[in-house]
């Protein structure tokens, strides 16, 4: 599997854009604004569709270029209904937004819950659950891959900020400990923002999360 890694946006977060040679499909995990134009042209060079949009959680960074994207390639849309409202009305984020930013809602097509899987790139993807920075935030873990993508739960390092509207440190602190650090210690967890790290780094290291 090809993970291309598409900071984008006014604070740089992070797509992932997930295709696998010979397959007509992929998949975007999140889509933060102005992504489109650096998603185009890979589907265009590995001769494959966009198939879907899995947004890890409703604030804005990670929605903002998400209209653009379904009216473009109208993609399987998949969140959590947690954040239903924050994807149907984005300016409840604009105290936490820039000034000049500016989110379209968003249409989701199936609501994720803790436990669920999703198919695709001929693997079964299992769904976590891991809200504290944001109630609908989710993972999507590929075991046969070893890989991970957490959102803005857990960085390399540090964890999501828990001060802002929906965050909680506690319930944060119990995601990671239940659902990010129980994954194999060799998983190559992708975040929200930043580079890359393992679960075993986090568990050895992270100073605000202890396993």
């Amino acid at each position: 599997m090809n993970v291309h890694v598409l900071p984008s946006g006014p604070i740089l977060t992070n797509a992932y854009l997930l295709t696998e040679p010979g397959r007509a499909e992929a998949v975007l995990v999140d889509a933060p604004a102005g992504v489109w134009a650096l998603v185009e042209p890979i589907l265009a060079a590995e001769r494959c569709r966009l198939a879907s949009l899995w947004l890890t959680h409703g604030h804005w960074d990670h929605t903002q270029g998400a209209a653009e994207v379904v009216r473009r390639a109208a993609p399987v849309v998949f969140a959590h209904a947690a954040d239903r409202p924050l994807y149907e009305d984005p300016e409840l984020m604009r105290r936490l937004m820039l000034p000049e930013a500016a989110v379209e809602p968003v249409r989701v097509d199936r609501w994720l819950e803790d436990g669920d899987s999703v198919e695709a790139l001929g693997q079964r993807i299992s769904v976590r659950h891991v809200p504290g920075h944001c109630p609908g935030s989710l993972m999507f873990h590929f075991a046969g891959a070893g890989v991970a993508f957490a959102g803005d739960a857990l960085f390399r390092g540090n964890v999501g900020r828990t001060d802002i509207p929906g965050g909680d440190f506690d319930q944060l602190e119990e995601s990671i400990r239940t659902r990010i650090y129980t994954l194999p210690d060799t998983t190559t967890v992708y975040p929200g923002h930043g580079a890359p790290t393992t679960v075993g780094e986090e568990k050895a290291s992270n100073p605000h999360v202890r396993p």
